[in-house]
């Protein structure tokens, strides 16, 4: 995964054109580092899972 991909891939999560997105372990610093930079941040809610994996969705209400 680069940057380009973590971008298109948060873009569609928000659009709603797909609606979860699992970040292997292998790609999470590089994809988070993507994350973090966006002014919709808050909207996205990671769930870790077994194995180091994490399972992203978009939610319409930021989190606190």
């Amino acid at each position: 995964m680069d940057e380009t991909l973590a971008t298109k891939l948060l873009d569609d999560l928000r659009d709603g054109k797909i609606s979860e997105l699992l970040v292997k372990k292998e790609d999470f610093l590089l994809f988070r580092s993507v994350l973090v930079k966006r002014s919709d941040f808050k909207h996205f809610r990671g769930v870790a899972q077994h194995g180091g994996h994490v399972i992203y969705h978009y939610l319409e209400k930021p989190r606190n």
